[in-house]
């Protein structure tokens, strides 16, 4: 098995395959592929952050059909529009399902994706394998070092959450809740579905993190329930808004490799893989 790892500083596997890529004046990604007589076998990885990136990925595929590669494996640890997975108004598109027909399109042998949003991914995708974050919790867990409450953000996220604490041995799981409107995406009514949290360390763990309103609205409600420390465990963090904030609400976050590369000195970043 070869690798080509199209995102120079996320390279999971093995040594990447000899490339060069670049975008041409009218806004179209190229590539070339520099190695000859790479066998039949290639795992390709991207982090999709934008169409450009979808569009690196398709002409590196149609690259390595044309050099006789017959099965390649794709891993997009971070599945575009994963969250736009329902219509919620008149007007909106399927977003994560026009992406899935864009991949499935290139019958891919195989296609790992890392905790996805919800099981519409998945459900849309062929070939797909999904990677959990069983582990990457554990690790998490790991650095913490000690007796903590995992803590479910909504009903959303109960699921897979007690999944989790089935995996580490029943870890005790508080569930809370929120508002969201549909139309203008502001955030209320956070609820935490327990009296007293004893001044435990109270982890949440979630899918993702963009602008982080939600995790810094449960901060303060999971305080005023008498939490102890405080931490964030998300498999993919875009944190669109910066850390400021959410430095000052927890003690340590957790995020891996997925979407970006972090330096950020409360932020404790693990590989994907």
């Amino acid at each position: 098995m070869r690798y080509l790892h199209l995102d120079p500083s996320f390279t999971p596997f093995g040594e990447s395959l000899a490339f060069m890529s670049f975008v041409f004046n009218g806004g179209e990604p190229h590539i070339k592929i520099t190695e000859e007589h790479i066998g039949e076998e290639v795992t390709i990885t991207h982090r999709l952050n934008s169409f450009n990136d979808v569009g690196l990925l398709l002409v590196a595929t149609d690259a390595l059909r044309r050099m006789d590669v017959k099965q390649i494996t794709v891993l997009i640890p971070y599945f575009p529009a994963a969250r736009q997975d329902r219509v919620m108004v008149s007007g909106e598109s399927l977003s994560v399902k026009v992406y899935a027909d864009i991949i499935n399109a290139q019958n891919y042998n195989k296609v790992l994706v890392f905790d996805p949003h919800s099981e519409v991914t998945p459900a849309l995708l062929n070939n797909v394998e999904v990677i959990q974050n069983y582990e990457y919790v554990k690790q998490c867990l790991a650095t913490i070092g000690e007796e903590v409450l995992l803590i479910s953000p909504d009903g959303g996220a109960l699921k897979k959450i007690y999944k989790v604490s089935e995996y580490l041995g029943g870890i005790a799981v508080v569930e809370c809740s929120k508002r969201r409107n549909v139309k203008t995406g502001q955030l209320s009514g956070f609820r935490v579905y327990e009296e007293d949290l004893a001044a435990k360390h109270c982890v949440i763990v979630d899918d993702i993190c963009d602008g982080g309103g939600t995790f810094l609205g449960l901060a303060t409600a999971l305080k005023e329930k008498n939490a102890g420390k405080l931490s964030l465990v998300v498999s993919h963090g875009i944190f669109s808004k910066g850390f400021e904030e959410l430095t000052e609400s927890f003690d340590t976050i957790f995020t891996t490799d997925s979407f970006r590369d972090i330096e950020e000195g409360k932020v404790v970043q693990f590989s994907v893989i």
